[in-house]
Protein backbone atom coordinates (compact mmCIF):
# COMPACT_ATOMS: atom_id res chain seq x y z
CA UNK A 1 0.00 0.00 0.00
CA UNK A 2 1.23 3.48 -0.56
CA UNK A 3 2.79 5.62 1.13
CA UNK A 4 0.26 7.93 2.87
CA UNK A 5 -3.11 5.33 2.53
CA UNK A 6 -4.11 4.83 6.16
CA UNK A 7 -5.18 1.44 6.07
CA UNK A 8 -2.03 -0.30 6.59
CA UNK A 9 -1.60 1.90 9.59
CA UNK A 10 0.13 -1.23 11.57
CA UNK A 11 2.73 -1.94 9.26
CA UNK A 12 3.50 1.25 8.31
CA UNK A 13 3.91 2.60 12.52
CA UNK A 14 6.10 -1.01 12.23
CA UNK A 15 8.27 0.11 9.63
CA UNK A 16 9.17 3.13 11.58
CA UNK A 17 11.36 3.49 14.64
CA UNK A 18 10.22 5.53 18.09
CA UNK A 19 13.02 8.02 17.59
CA UNK A 20 11.51 9.57 14.70
CA UNK A 21 8.26 9.31 16.11
CA UNK A 22 9.10 11.12 19.34
CA UNK A 23 10.93 13.74 16.64
CA UNK A 24 7.94 14.33 14.95
CA UNK A 25 5.79 14.48 18.30
CA UNK A 26 8.14 17.24 19.64
CA UNK A 27 7.90 19.52 16.60
CA UNK A 28 4.33 19.84 16.85
CA UNK A 29 4.29 20.02 20.83
CA UNK A 30 3.69 16.63 22.34
CA UNK A 31 6.51 16.54 24.52
CA UNK A 32 5.93 13.91 27.07
CA UNK A 33 4.50 10.93 25.14
CA UNK A 34 7.59 8.41 25.54
CA UNK A 35 6.72 5.83 28.77
CA UNK A 36 8.58 5.13 31.34
CA UNK A 37 12.29 3.71 30.37
CA UNK A 38 11.47 0.68 33.30
CA UNK A 39 9.37 -0.63 31.25
CA UNK A 40 11.21 -3.01 29.26
CA UNK A 41 10.72 -5.71 26.48
CA UNK A 42 10.63 -9.19 27.61
CA UNK A 43 13.22 -10.01 24.82
CA UNK A 44 15.35 -7.79 22.73
CA UNK A 45 13.96 -7.40 19.27
CA UNK A 46 10.37 -6.84 20.34
CA UNK A 47 7.90 -4.49 18.69
CA UNK A 48 4.54 -3.68 18.23
CA UNK A 49 2.17 -1.01 17.41
CA UNK A 50 -1.65 -1.00 17.68
CA UNK A 51 -4.27 1.05 19.09
CA UNK A 52 -4.54 1.02 22.75
CA UNK A 53 -7.06 -1.19 24.90
CA UNK A 54 -6.54 0.24 28.82
CA UNK A 55 -6.53 -1.71 31.55
CA UNK A 56 -6.32 -0.24 35.39
CA UNK A 57 -6.53 -1.79 38.38
CA UNK A 58 -5.32 -1.51 42.08
CA UNK A 59 -4.12 -3.30 45.00
CA UNK A 60 -6.23 -5.47 46.90
CA UNK A 61 -4.90 -7.83 49.54
CA UNK A 62 -7.42 -10.89 50.15
CA UNK A 63 -9.64 -10.19 46.93
CA UNK A 64 -11.95 -12.87 46.40
CA UNK A 65 -10.49 -15.70 43.77
CA UNK A 66 -13.60 -16.27 41.82
CA UNK A 67 -14.83 -12.77 41.79
CA UNK A 68 -11.44 -11.83 40.42
CA UNK A 69 -10.46 -14.06 37.89
CA UNK A 70 -13.44 -13.76 36.38
CA UNK A 71 -13.36 -9.64 35.84
CA UNK A 72 -9.90 -10.74 34.85
CA UNK A 73 -10.82 -13.35 32.13
CA UNK A 74 -14.24 -11.13 31.27
CA UNK A 75 -11.30 -8.12 30.39
CA UNK A 76 -9.30 -10.66 28.46
CA UNK A 77 -11.82 -11.17 26.39
CA UNK A 78 -12.62 -7.93 25.40
CA UNK A 79 -9.30 -7.02 24.04
CA UNK A 80 -10.01 -5.96 20.11
CA UNK A 81 -7.97 -7.68 17.47
CA UNK A 82 -5.31 -5.60 16.50
CA UNK A 83 -5.31 -3.46 19.85
CA UNK A 84 -2.38 -3.15 22.39
CA UNK A 85 -3.39 -4.55 26.21
CA UNK A 86 -2.28 -1.21 28.43
CA UNK A 87 -2.40 -1.51 31.52
CA UNK A 88 -2.12 0.72 34.51
CA UNK A 89 -1.67 -2.02 37.86
CA UNK A 90 -0.75 1.02 40.76
CA UNK A 91 1.06 -2.56 41.91
CA UNK A 92 4.45 -2.98 42.19
CA UNK A 93 4.23 -7.08 43.91
CA UNK A 94 2.44 -9.08 41.81
CA UNK A 95 1.94 -10.77 38.20
CA UNK A 96 -0.61 -8.80 35.93
CA UNK A 97 0.08 -10.89 32.98
CA UNK A 98 0.80 -15.21 32.45
CA UNK A 99 1.43 -17.37 29.44
CA UNK A 100 -2.46 -18.40 29.19
CA UNK A 101 -3.58 -14.79 29.00
CA UNK A 102 -0.85 -14.44 26.26
CA UNK A 103 -2.12 -17.25 24.54
CA UNK A 104 -5.66 -16.11 24.13
CA UNK A 105 -4.61 -12.50 23.24
CA UNK A 106 -2.46 -13.92 20.69
CA UNK A 107 -5.07 -15.94 19.22
CA UNK A 108 -7.93 -13.35 18.78
CA UNK A 109 -4.93 -11.35 16.48
CA UNK A 110 -4.05 -9.23 19.57
CA UNK A 111 -0.92 -6.74 18.77
CA UNK A 112 0.74 -7.09 22.09
CA UNK A 113 0.46 -6.04 25.86
CA UNK A 114 2.21 -2.90 27.63
CA UNK A 115 2.28 -3.35 31.64
CA UNK A 116 3.15 -1.06 33.77
CA UNK A 117 3.27 -3.94 36.30
CA UNK A 118 4.54 -7.39 36.36
CA UNK A 119 4.51 -10.58 34.32
CA UNK A 120 5.20 -14.34 34.77
CA UNK A 121 5.43 -17.66 33.21
CA UNK A 122 7.93 -15.97 30.93
CA UNK A 123 9.62 -19.01 29.08
CA UNK A 124 6.52 -19.63 27.75
CA UNK A 125 4.97 -16.37 26.50
CA UNK A 126 8.75 -16.19 24.56
CA UNK A 127 8.12 -19.43 22.60
CA UNK A 128 4.71 -17.76 21.77
CA UNK A 129 6.23 -14.89 20.35
CA UNK A 130 4.12 -12.04 21.88
CA UNK A 131 5.13 -8.72 22.25
CA UNK A 132 5.22 -7.74 25.90
CA UNK A 133 6.92 -4.85 27.85
CA UNK A 134 6.67 -4.78 31.67
CA UNK A 135 8.15 -3.27 34.69
CA UNK A 136 9.17 -6.93 36.31
CA UNK A 137 8.63 -10.27 36.22
CA UNK A 138 7.81 -12.35 40.02
CA UNK A 139 5.95 -15.15 40.34
CA UNK A 140 3.20 -13.91 42.35
CA UNK A 141 -0.64 -14.17 40.68
CA UNK A 142 -2.81 -10.85 41.04
CA UNK A 143 -5.72 -12.30 41.18
CA UNK A 144 -6.04 -12.36 45.06
CA UNK A 145 -3.88 -9.27 45.59
CA UNK A 146 -5.14 -6.83 42.88
CA UNK A 147 -8.86 -5.85 41.85
CA UNK A 148 -9.20 -4.83 37.96
CA UNK A 149 -11.26 -1.39 38.28
CA UNK A 150 -11.53 -0.40 34.67
CA UNK A 151 -10.99 -1.08 31.37
CA UNK A 152 -11.64 1.22 28.12
CA UNK A 153 -11.12 4.50 29.83
CA UNK A 154 -8.24 6.92 30.04
CA UNK A 155 -5.38 5.57 32.43
CA UNK A 156 -2.22 7.58 33.08
CA UNK A 157 1.22 5.84 33.25
CA UNK A 158 4.50 7.69 33.61
CA UNK A 159 3.07 10.65 33.80
CA UNK A 160 1.42 9.82 29.92
CA UNK A 161 -2.21 9.84 29.43
CA UNK A 162 -3.31 7.21 27.29
CA UNK A 163 -6.88 7.09 25.75
CA UNK A 164 -8.62 4.22 24.50
CA UNK A 165 -7.51 4.15 20.81
CA UNK A 166 -4.19 5.72 21.10
CA UNK A 167 -1.64 4.60 19.06
CA UNK A 168 1.46 2.31 21.11
CA UNK A 169 4.38 1.75 19.22
CA UNK A 170 7.17 0.12 21.31
CA UNK A 171 10.67 -0.95 20.25
CA UNK A 172 13.95 -1.41 21.71
CA UNK A 173 14.38 2.16 22.29
CA UNK A 174 11.45 2.45 24.57
CA UNK A 175 7.70 2.95 24.09
CA UNK A 176 5.68 6.04 22.44
CA UNK A 177 2.18 6.86 22.73
CA UNK A 178 0.62 8.75 20.01
CA UNK A 179 -3.13 10.55 20.60
CA UNK A 180 -5.76 9.22 18.08
CA UNK A 181 -6.42 13.09 16.99
CA UNK A 182 -2.73 13.54 15.24
CA UNK A 183 -2.20 9.95 14.44
CA UNK A 184 -2.61 9.72 10.63
CA UNK A 185 -0.38 13.46 10.78
CA UNK A 186 2.28 11.86 13.01
CA UNK A 187 2.48 8.67 10.38
CA UNK A 188 2.64 10.28 7.48
CA UNK A 189 5.90 12.96 8.90
CA UNK A 190 7.59 10.37 10.60
CA UNK A 191 7.45 8.63 7.17
CA UNK A 192 9.16 12.03 5.54
CA UNK A 193 11.39 12.06 8.52
CA UNK A 194 12.70 8.54 7.85
CA UNK A 195 13.09 9.32 4.02
CA UNK A 196 15.30 12.03 4.85
CA UNK A 197 17.09 10.89 7.21
CA UNK A 198 18.28 7.82 5.10
CA UNK A 199 19.49 10.94 2.63
CA UNK A 200 21.48 12.26 5.47
CA UNK A 201 23.12 9.29 6.17
CA UNK A 202 24.19 8.86 2.57
CA UNK A 203 25.23 12.65 2.84
CA UNK A 204 27.51 11.95 5.89
CA UNK A 205 29.16 8.89 5.23
CA UNK A 206 30.33 10.80 1.76
CA UNK A 207 31.79 13.47 3.87
CA UNK A 208 29.24 16.28 4.75
CA UNK A 209 29.54 18.01 8.13
CA UNK A 210 26.84 17.50 10.33
CA UNK A 211 25.64 20.96 10.47
CA UNK A 212 26.14 21.56 6.53
CA UNK A 213 23.47 18.49 6.73
CA UNK A 214 21.05 20.08 8.85
CA UNK A 215 21.29 23.34 7.19
CA UNK A 216 20.56 21.12 4.04
CA UNK A 217 17.83 18.99 5.29
CA UNK A 218 16.15 20.93 7.70
CA UNK A 219 16.61 18.15 10.42
CA UNK A 220 19.38 15.61 11.98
Amino acid sequence: MAQGAPGDRPGRFSALYTGAITDVLDRMGWLSQTLPPELSPLREGMRLAGPAYTIEGRPRPGNDYDTSVRKILTMLGSVPEGHVAVYQTNDRSAAHLGELSVTSLKARGCSGAIIDGGCRDVDYILKEEFPVFCRYTTPQDCVVRWDLVAENAPVTVGGVRISPGDYIVADHDGIVAIPAEVCDVVLSESENKVATENEIREAVRSGTFPLDAYDRFGTF
